[in-house]
């Protein structure tokens, strides 16, 4: 295998746009969901982010991160305004649809009706899920931490509700994702089925960690 090597001086010298597809892939896979909210107009609002990232379980705590707000960001407006928004799982019969998401729509134009995709609510919740999404999170907004570096900001949500194949879920608490047909992210436009090698017990020293049964 032939080894190459890049330093901070390679990537300063690239273009724009190569030197984003190169340090968003190098991460490695990533969560790829389809964000769902809604203007206090009314305005359903539909997007994919491939930067949502698990926070703690107690309280259950989900993050995701937003480019900076020089350009219009619905989907973070509605958030702010209202307070709720929801997560929906990909899978392989909607990816190419979840993609068109990412197309820059007007803000008076749905991307639910321009993408082929159907808002669905639930038990009162405010913000829209994905009907086609077989794991749909429910999240209201907790806080929103900024981060200079870049301008980027950190979204905390704390999930107030879940909906997923019963199938899905395992005994000890453990959501098979692969059962539900979830896909994962590469880059900015990679999408991955996956295969699962195996579930391992919790580590400890001085003893090596065994399969968990499947």
């Amino acid at each position: 295998m032939i080894t190459k090597a890049i330093h901070s001086s390679d990537l300063a010298g690239m273009e724009q746009r190569y030197r984003a597809a190169c340090i968003n892939s190098l991460g490695g896979f990533k969560s790829i969901q389809l964000v769902g909210s809604k203007s206090k107009d009314g305005q359903s609002n539909l997007a994919i982010f491939n930067s949502i990232v698990h926070l703690g379980a107690n309280p259950p705590l989900i993050g995701m991160i937003v480019r900076p707000d020089s350009v219009e960001r619905h989907t973070y407006e509605n958030i702010l305004a209202t307070g709720f928004y929801t997560l929906n799982h990909i899978h392989e019969e909607m990816y190419v649809r979840a993609h068109q998401t990412s197309a820059r729509y007007p803000r008076n134009e749905s991307e639910f009706i321009q993408c082929g995709l159907n808002e669905e609510y639930k038990d009162g919740f405010y913000a829209p899920y994905v009907q086609e999404s077989k794991v749909q999170i429910g999240v209201a907004l907790r806080d929103k931490i900024h981060i200079p570096l870049n301008k980027t900001i950190l979204v905390v949500g704390e999930i107030v509700s879940v909906y997923l194949p019963e199938s899905a879920l395992q005994a000890d608490g453990f959501i098979d994702l692969e059962k539900a047909g979830t896909l994962a992210g590469s880059g900015l436009d990679s999408y991955h089925r996956t295969s699962v090698l195996n579930r391992l017990s919790y580590a400890k020293p001085g003893s090596d960690p065994s399969p968990l049964p499947r």
